[in-house]
């Protein structure tokens, strides 16, 4: 078996992530925050792309500051994306979560 390496900012990133819920959202904003790099909404986003954790580490649970879903989600694009949300009970409506119903606060 291959080892992953990974860097410091990028473990970090896979962490926050693993922390939000089944139903709940986060901003690629609120993970730079929760992963200790404000301000890197971006490179999180660029991370979360490379995932290899796919399926253990729930990207697609990552949303923009409108609630948007990634156009070009890394995994199966935003279509997959949607169905995996709504697998877990978050509705979406025209690419978009309520984040004001599911964006994860960190209950």
């Amino acid at each position: 078996m291959t080892e992953i390496k990974l860097t410091k900012f990028a473990a970090a990133v896979y962490n926050a992530v693993s922390s939000i819920p089944k139903g709940k959202v986060a901003t690629y904003a609120q993970v730079a925050l929760m992963s200790g790099h404000r301000g890197a909404a971006r490179a999180v986003g660029n991370t979360l792309h490379v995932n290899p954790f796919f399926g253990t580490v729930p990207c697609h649970r990552v949303v923009n500051a409108s609630g948007g879903l990634a156009p070009e989600f890394a995994f199966g694009g935003a279509k997959q994306q949607q169905r995996m949300l709504e697998d877990e009970g978050v509705v979406v409506v025209d690419g978009k979560v309520d984040l004001q119903v599911y964006q994860w606060r960190g209950e």
